[in-house]
């Protein structure tokens, strides 16, 4: 699927409003409707513009709607925050944006060192493409194993053990979907984006699909089921974090209930890392795997007890 950019704008509005009912706003739905959603009329009534104008928008003649159209348009649409946000970017577009660089990116090493720390806490860093840049030892035990473990846009749509490692995983597509059009901004050129989305289209069906609803949600944090391959059935809450040296990086930290069947197969998990710890561990996985980097590992001297400690 190409990315026009011609028209993000317009773009964004029409998939907004295709995926409106009437009866959702607490309108007549009518009879024999011709278009999925709302019509440009009904948009343009609820938010108080001429359906001329709104017409211009969605075609791309009008670029630059006034902060109060937009405000205006956002609550015609129900967008959540994170969507009416994306929708103001787009109406007044940075100037000059500058490229991002097509080279791999670097995680700080004392942003390494702090994940190696956390001997009991699954740790990762993806970029604004949702690839893992690195994970200390319990992240790369939590996501290792499968075809795509590197890379968790592919992971949820290409890999064929997805459904299984994510047991909710309609709920776990459409929020990465949604996630990574968040991340990435209104930075649709992107030569990285661009391969994502391009090879994906191709590739799957409900990519294509959740990709062309425009859903726009920020990875913050949420909880998560997994069920892993090694220790069964684990229930996560993430933190996701800006790391502000790096800007595109996302630091992703997950936990599980004290005291909870989760805490206790997150501790096997990590007894099983730490028994492997000392071996080279690469899984010699096919040659369309996406390994995940790993930070270092803490000198044995400093190896933590092997049950967590008390707080």
């Amino acid at each position: 699927m190409d990315i026009d950019t011609a028209n993000l704008l317009g773009q964004f509005l029409r998939a907004r409003r295709e995926l409106l009912r009437p009866e959702d706003l607490g309108m007549p739905a009518g009879a024999r409707r011709r278009v999925a959603g709302l019509r440009r009329e009904e948009v343009a009534q609820l938010a108080g513009v001429s359906t001329d104008y709104y017409v211009r928008l969605e075609q791309g003649r009008e670029r630059h709607p006034s902060a109060q159209v937009v405000d205006a348009l956002a609550r015609a649409l129900a967008l959540e925050e994170d969507a009416a946000a994306h929708l103001h970017r787009l109406a007044r577009p940075s100037p000059d944006r500058r490229r991002r660089p097509a080279r791999r990116e670097q995680v700080s090493p004392h942003l390494l060192r702090m994940m190696t720390a956390w001997p009991h806490t699954p740790a990762v860093v993806m970029d604004h493409c949702l690839t893992v840049l690195a994970a200390n030892a319990l992240g790369k035990a939590l996501f290792d194993g499968h075809a795509y473990s590197g890379d968790l846009v592919r992971l949820v749509f290409l890999d064929p053990d997805a459904r299984d490692f994510y047991p909710d995983w309609d709920r776990v597509a459409v929020n990465t979907v949604a996630g990574l059009r968040a991340a990435v901004g209104t930075d649709y050129d992107d030569s990285r984006l661009i391969e994502v989305v391009g090879e994906l289209s191709v590739k799957s069906e409900a990519f294509r699909r959740l990709w062309a609803r425009h859903d726009i949600r920020q990875k913050t944090h949420e909880t998560k089921r997994f069920r892993h391959p090694l220790v069964g059935e684990l229930t996560l809450h993430y933190e996701s974090l800006t790391v502000n040296s790096a800007p595109g990086q996302q630091l992703v930290v997950y936990q599980a209930d004290p005291g909870s069947p989760s805490e206790e197969a997150l501790s096997l998990l990590g007894s099983l890392t730490a028994d492997a710890a000392a071996v080279d561990a690469d899984p010699r996985r096919p040659s369309r795997a996406r390994p995940i980097p790993q930070a270092p590992q803490a000198p044995a001297h400093h190896q933590p007890p092997p049950h967590p400690p008390e707080y």
